[in-house]
């Protein structure tokens, strides 16, 4: 079942079972949204949003057509997508000059993220609180800053991996083109 609160507003068909949608949150009509999926005060879902399964939206995330957020995802209080890199208020734009961004499964942005469009976030990558993304991240990324750059790299547990690419809870990682992979 899913569960939206009476001050929260879900017009889309899509919503997963075991959802729960909070006070003054808003899911537009067509957007998708997976199953167990958080979505928190004040939040906003576009209509041409895709979020998988196990989402966490925290509150005031703004979610705009174009994105498209993979399984166990943790967006933080006030994250930001954007989908026009050349906004313009009196040029009316269709959906086919927005750009996409795709952010993988286990992925975490810390609160106050701004993820400019066009950007793909790779699995298990980690944002600190205010980095401005504005280019690809990869997996396995811990990146901060503005604009954000990768300062180290994460497990897929969380912890921040030792210089051989180890983690405490006993993975280990190699480089790969697109950032790392488990052994």
């Amino acid at each position: 079942m899913v569960s939206v609160h009476p001050l929260g507003l879900n017009e889309s068909d899509s919503v997963g079972e075991g959802t729960r949608i909070w006070a003054w949150a808003h899911v537009l009509p067509g957007a998708v949204v997976g199953a167990d999926c958080n979505i928190c005060d004040h939040a906003f879902v576009e209509g041409g949003v895709v979020l998988g399964d196990r989402v966490t939206v925290k509150n005031a995330v703004l979610l705009f057509d174009g994105v498209s957020v993979g399984d166990d995802v943790f967006l933080g209080p006030n994250v930001v997508f954007t989908n026009d890199l050349r906004p313009r208020a009196h040029i009316k734009k269709g959906p086919e000059a927005l750009l996409t961004t795709r952010v993988e499964n286990g992925v975490t942005l810390g609160a106050g993220t701004t993820v400019v469009c066009g950007t793909k976030i790779g699995e298990h990558a980690f944002a600190a609180a205010g980095a401005v993304i504005t280019k690809d991240v990869p997996a396995h990324a811990f990146v901060a800053g503005n604009p954000a750059k990768v300062r180290g790299w994460v497990c897929e547990c969380g912890e921040r991996l030792a210089e051989d690419l180890t983690c405490v809870c006993g993975k280990a990682y190699q480089k790969s083109g697109d950032g790392l992979v488990a052994t």
